[in-house]
């Protein structure tokens, strides 16, 4: 588990704001307990009373003593309906918001090497558990703790000879709780863990769907689905065994405590040793709060810890794939994007890019060809700062790329890929990506892009359906196209962005992205057109991982080299 220090974020966020509520939660925890030993206390009194006992009150007196510790106990109740819930809902609220705030500060290409579906789990189920077995035990322990307190200090004013019996008697209670607090812990990580692998199925099926239906593999994908709810569910009923065994030995010992304590108190009320009948009832109901706390608290604490292991687990996560923030505020491109001796690899023996040199002018279209695994996205990726670790340089203009801060750089360079994602919104929204903007640079980033065709047709406020399942691809590539031009990037990066598309609207797609006038674009492209290769100024032919070839269309063509071959190849 990671240290105390580095989970004190995640756990603060918890508190933030909360002392409040927490301060008259605790109030509650006091009233109810001095009501519980009053009640305790009454109870004593009638039962002595009734036997004929000198109580030292009136039945009058008693009644009247008994109308205030009702109310002692409804104001208790009051402090808790005015503060327990507004904690839990305001904490774990504020935890999953600072939670999702840190996955914002990744990498723009992290999640290609992550599974998604634990960040998913973390924010719903693991969250639930959080909130029900971190915050919720709060006040279970502080219930515990003061009932406990409360009732063998009341037990020793009645009688400190079988409060000493009691305590020794409670020592087997304690230690069931200590051999079987564990296993709840151990349970509850499981449940996460399975639950991170079936959130993963069932999004791989919803997102592959389509191919499931093209290879007729509904019974396959069905039946790896089963295997997954059966985990999850086996986890669960584990879960559920192991603290209802927990509780099954609690209450054994707890019983056995009790009737000790009633069998021992009844002979000492018969020998006549200072204790009365009333006492010894009385004692019976209090141990109740002294057994309760040694199974519970335990059983509770363990609950903590499996949550601090969950907040653990999402803390270990968000550490990895976030980019190391530069200093420099850079959101102009002056002269050219130089990349220098630039080499990289995903695994340390395995390298993609090799001494790669080139210089990307400001204001011209580059495009970069070459067979699939021939590093052009991860090029690309470089140029976006997906990765800190190669060797080598890139520069905007003078600054070196590791030294310019994450939000410089977006605001400078936009990418657009070959899967654009669409929000269940309005078209206008997808756009401006929620943030308001003047009316005529959304026209403008409209007409550019070519989306005004669709305007006209659905209209702005149009809802484009879950991923934008209400458009076609090339209508939401050209989204992303009018997003980057309302954002006012310097840079331009398409990745692949018309691969998925027929090649009609591939060509309408490019020809809007290289009919940006003062944009540097950068295009990785599949599709050797020649009436759309003739319109970049620059092309880069790359072969494993190393620039074999740079010029324009002719040039190129004419040196019946590699780029000549692949694209004959594609002819």
């Amino acid at each position: 588990m990671k240290k105390n220090n580095e989970l004190r974020p995640f756990t603060r966020q918890l508190y933030r704001g909360n002392g409040r509520y927490l301060a008259l939660a605790m109030v509650h925890t006091l009233l109810s307990t001095a009501a519980a030993m009053m009640i305790s206390w009454l109870l004593q009194l009638i039962i002595d009373m009734a036997t004929g006992a000198e109580v030292g009150f009136t039945f009058t007196q008693v009644v009247g003593l008994t109308a205030l510790c009702l109310l002692l106990d409804a104001a208790a109740w009051g402090f808790a309906y005015l503060s327990r819930p507004r904690f839990i809902t305001q904490g774990i609220g504020q935890y999953k918001e600072y939670v999702f705030e840190r996955i914002c500060e990744k990498g723009i290409s992290a999640f290609s090497g992550e599974n998604s579906s634990l960040y998913i789990s973390a924010l719903s189920n693991d969250a639930a558990a959080i909130e029900s077995n971190y915050l919720g035990n709060i006040f279970v322990i502080a219930d515990c703790l003061f009932m406990f307190v409360g009732a063998l200090a009341l037990m020793f004013y009645y009688s400190p000879l079988l409060t000493a019996i009691s305590i020794a008697l409670s020592l087997l209670p304690l230690l069931v709780s200590i051999l079987t607090g564990g296993l709840v812990a151990k349970a509850e990580k499981q449940v996460s863990d399975r639950n991170a692998a079936y959130m993963t199925t069932l999004k791989d099926s919803l997102q592959g769907f389509s191919v499931i239906k093209s290879f007729r593999a509904e019974r396959q994908m069905c039946g790896i689905f089963a295997q997954q709810v059966r985990a999850v569910s086996g986890a669960k009923c584990l879960r559920r065994k192991m603290s209802i065994l927990v509780r099954l030995l609690a209450s054994f010992a707890g019983s056995f405590v009790q009737l000790g304590v009633f069998l021992i108190g009844a002979y000492l009320a018969l020998t006549d040793v200072g204790i009365s009948a009333g006492s010894v009832l009385v004692f019976g109901q209090l141990l109740n709060f002294v057994i309760s706390p040694i199974g519970t608290i335990p059983t509770a604490l363990a609950e903590v810890k499996a949550s601090r292991a969950l907040i653990a687990k999402i803390a270990d996560a968000l550490g990895d794939n976030v980019r190391e923030e530069g200093a420099t505020r850079k959101t102009t491109l002056d002269s050219a994007i130089t990349v220098r001796d630039l080499t990289f690899g995903y695994e340390a023996e395995k390298l993609v890019l090799r001494n790669v040199d080139f210089t990307f002018r400001k204001g011209r279209r580059y495009a970069i060809v070459g067979a699939s695994g021939s590093g052009k996205s991860t090029l690309l990726g470089l140029l976006m700062a997906s990765h800190g670790d190669y060797s080598g340089t890139i520069c905007y203009d003078d600054t070196p790329l590791r030294q310019i801060s994450s939000e410089s750089l977006y605001e400078m360079v936009s990418m657009v890929q070959q899967n654009v994602f669409i929000f269940n919104a309005s078209i206008r929204d997808n756009i401006t990506m929620f943030s308001d903007f003047p009316k005529n640079e959304v026209d403008r980033a409209i007409e550019l892009s070519g989306l005004a065709a669709l305007i006209a047709e659905r209209g702005e406020e149009y809802c484009c359906g879950e991923n934008g399942s209400g458009l076609s691809g090339g209508e939401k590539q050209r989204i992303s196209i009018a997003r980057s031009l309302l954002k006012k990037s310097q840079v331009l990066l398409v990745d692949e962005a018309t691969a998925a598309l027929d090649a009609e609207t591939a060509c309408q797609v490019t020809s809007a992205i290289l009919g940006l006038a003062d944009m540097t674009s950068i295009v990785v492209t599949h599709s050797l057109d020649e009436g759309l290769l003739r319109k970049y100024d620059g092309i880069l032919t790359l072969k494993n991982g190393v620039i074999v070839e740079t010029g324009t269309f002719d040039e190129l063509i004419g040196q019946r080299g590699y780029f000549y071959s692949l694209y004959t190849v594609s002819q």
